[in-house]
């Protein structure tokens, strides 16, 4: 504990006595400062116990004491003389200054403290001790000197005791988990941790649940900022209408500026200097559980790529015997390509499939499902592809996070074996080139052979093939008589019957026929080519005419 003016005034070898503020003498004294200057502020901090023997405070002649007995605060008149004024903005300087007290020492410049002194510190609520002669200012100044160093002394002894503890419980069975309960008994509150996507993974005690689970706006908000971040935030817990009282510190876990999780404490009262040295160490430890081994990281990485590209190859029985031994297996029964990739010109996440990829991960953890996950590119596009569980967590949380409205965008496989998995790739990324090209989130492969090719007709590609090809035609109708295009258009719609055609574009059929041959003309194509008709039916539908 720091030391406080009462524990001064209860140290008898200093024989200190109160004579105002003494509903004051609970407040911690950071340091001790003697001045005899009548503005000694502009070398304060706030938080000092100050001591003086007033030489330059009155004449000294005065023999009042704190009781308010003798003279000297007034003139004899009624009114405050001039020292009695000087007096009262001392103290009110020193109390604006947020001095923790003022020690008065007598039998030098004043025989007992002056009683303007004691009623101006009384008004501001400023402890005024008086000094007495023979305990000199360096006696104070070394109680409160040993006190800070033993309160040092005590924090440092006690936070390597937690740092001993929370590792002991880190490298134990329970792990993570062992670390967030010994967090939260060290602080006397209780602690939550959250994964990247912000959901809550563990909380202690389980009371606790309820608090912590309200905060879920404010770790949305803390894992929108590089790592590491944290965040104060004063009762209720979570900005809600509760009478529980948190105080709550948020701190992000992670050491390459992408969180990959978060830490919650909450306290009856502020953290203590030594507490935040607990809570530091206890961030350290998760980040290093969270983060492991870069060089690890980066060969799991590896070998789930090379496991995928065996599998996507058709080498399933390799691969399955290679993760067996080194990567906990491959997933069982059926399973879903899921190929995400982002929008050209989306730039509003530093990586989304980064941060996709680690969702996939964390929801397959917390599950038990077994999972691959891969980058691929596709010439200079980068893709995520994963192969999950049909229905299980991961397919359901990638999906979920995707829907939400982040960069990443979805294709989906049909359910299918491993050994299927070539196919089911195949499959995920058609189904991913129309959510690209049709401003979808999420397109399952059900969803490709069950709709219309029509969508796929807006790629840029396609409306410059469409234009190239009716470019005759356009140039001939702003220059001669007679609308081909439209007439094609009225030709082909009505699958080349000449009177429903000539009907349509009120002309005679003979005269739709006339066109059609300029256009065969034009064109250097014959209509009676079916893949030709349909070209042109397809190159009228991408150009919107």
């Amino acid at each position: 504990m720091p030391p406080t003016l009462v524990s001064l005034v209860r140290n008898s070898s200093l024989r200190l006595t109160v004579l105002a503020g003494e509903g004051q003498l609970d407040r911690p004294v950071r340091w001790v400062h003697t001045s005899e200057l009548d503005d000694p502020t502009p070398f304060l901090e706030g938080g000092e116990l100050l001591l003086t023997t007033g030489i330059k405070l009155g004449t000294g002649t005065g023999t009042g004491t704190g009781t308010g007995t003798g003279t000297g605060s007034d003139d004899g008149s009624g009114s405050r003389s001039a020292d009695d004024d000087a007096l009262r903005a001392y103290v009110h300087r020193l109390a604006d200054a947020d001095v923790v007290g003022l020690g008065f020492g007598v039998g030098l410049s004043h025989s007992e403290v002056p009683r303007p002194l004691v009623e101006a510190a009384a008004e501001r609520g400023l402890p005024l001790l008086r000094v007495p002669q023979p305990t000199p200012f360096i006696a104070i100044s070394k109680a409160v000197s040993a006190a800070l160093a033993a309160e040092q002394y005590e924090a440092v002894t006690t936070s390597f005791e937690a740092q001993e503890e929370l590792t002991r419980a880190a490298l134990g069975k329970d792990g993570t988990a062992a670390l967030v309960r010994r967090l939260a008994a060290r602080l006397g509150g209780w602690a939550a941790l959250y994964d990247a996507s912000g959901a809550l993974s563990l909380v202690a005690p389980d009371w606790a649940a309820r608090r912590a689970a309200r905060l879920a706006g404010e770790v949305d908000r803390l894992r929108r900022r590089p790592a590491p971040s944290s965040a104060a935030l004063q009762g209720p817990a979570g900005g809600t209408d509760t009478a529980d009282e948190d105080f709550v510190v948020l701190q992000s876990l992670g050491a390459d500026r992408r969180p990959r999780g978060f830490l919650a404490v909450g306290t009856e009262d502020r953290l203590s200097p030594t507490e935040r040295y607990v809570l530091n160490a206890a961030v350290a430890l998760l980040t290093l559980t969270l983060e492991r081994s870069r060089d690890l990281r980066r060969a799991e990485e590896r070998m789930g790529t090379a496991l995928l590209r065996l599998v996507l190859a058709g080498e399933a029985a390799t691969a399955r015997e290679v993760a067996g031994e080194l990567y906990g297996g491959l997933p069982e029964g059926s399973v879903r390509v899921l190929l995400a990739g982002t929008p050209e010109g989306v730039q509003d996440e530093e990586d989304p499939l980064g941060d996709l990829a680690d969702r996939a991960e964390q929801a397959a953890s917390r599950a038990g499902e077994r999972l691959l996950v891969a980058r691929d590119r596709s010439g200079t596009e980068e893709r995520l592809v994963l192969l999950a569980q049909d229905g299980g967590a991961v397919h359901r949380d990638c999906l979920e996070a995707a829907e939400q409205g982040g960069s990443a965008v979805l294709g989906v496989s049909a359910p299918a074996l491993v050994e299927q998995s070539g196919g089911a790739f195949a499959q995920a990324e058609r189904a991913l080139a129309v959510a690209l090209r049709g401003g979808r989130r999420v397109v399952d492969h059900d969803e490709v052979g069950a709709g219309s090719l029509l969508p796929l007709l807006g790629d840029e590609a396609v409306a410059a093939f469409a234009e190239g090809l009716l470019r005759p035609l356009r140039e001939h109708d702003r220059t001669a008589r007679g609308d081909l295009e439209a007439s094609l258009r009225a030709w082909l719609s009505r699958h080349g019957q000449w009177d429903a055609a000539a009907a349509d574009l009120g002309v005679h059929r003979h005269t739709l026929r006339y066109r059609m041959r300029r256009v065969e003309e034009l064109l250097g194509r014959s209509l009676d080519d079916t893949d030709v008709r349909m070209e042109l039916w397809l190159a009228l539908r991408a150009c919107g005419r």
